[in-house]
C-alpha cells in the first residue's frame, strides 16, 4: 500500500485482463454511457448479474467469448445488487437477464443462462 499526494492510501495492483465487457459500478456512470450511445445503431448487450448467482458465473466466460467474437457489439455488465435502480428500470426479476438495446430501445430480452438463445439474438440484432 502507498500514499498519494493527498495523503489518501491506495493499493497498487496489476491491470485486470481485458475482456471486452464493460462493468458499471455507478448509476451515474451507466446513465452517462447510455446517453452517449443511445443514438447509435450499434447493438448493446447488458448482462444483469449478481455475485451470488451460480448461473451468472457460468455465463461470465460465455459473455467474454461473445465479446471477443462480436467486436461490433458493446457488452455491458451490471450487478443488480450494486445498481438496483438500473435493474428496476429494466424490470429485471431473475438473473442472469440479458437486455439487448439498439438506438436506445430494448429490442430483445433473454432470462436465464441460455447461451444458444443469446447467441441467436445477438446475431439477429447486430446489423
Amino acid at each position: 500500500m502507498g500514499v498519494n499526494q493527498s495523503g489518501m492510501p491506495y493499493v497498487l495492483s496489476t491491470s485486470p485482463k481485458k475482456t471486452g465487457v464493460i462493468a458499471f459500478h455507478s448509476s451515474a456512470g451507466w446513465r452517462a454511457h447510455f446517453q452517449a450511445t443511445k443514438s447509435s445503431s450499434k447493438l448493446m448487450v447488458i448482462d444483469f448479474t449478481a455475485t451470488w448467482c451460480g448461473p451468472c458465473r457460468l455465463m461470465e466466460p460465455v459473455l467474454n467469448e461473445f465479446a471477443a467474437k462480436y467486436t461490433d457489439v458493446d457488452f455491458i455488465k451490471i450487478d443488480v445488487d450494486e445498481l438496483m435502480d438500473v435493474a428496476w428500470e429494466y424490470e429485471v426479476q431473475a438473473m442472469p437477464t440479458f437486455i439487448l438495446i439498439k438506438n436506445g430501445k430494448v429490442v430483445d430480452k433473454i432470462v436465464g443462462a441460455r447461451k444458444d438463445d443469446l447467441q441467436k439474438k445477438i446475431e439477429k440484432h447486430r446489423f
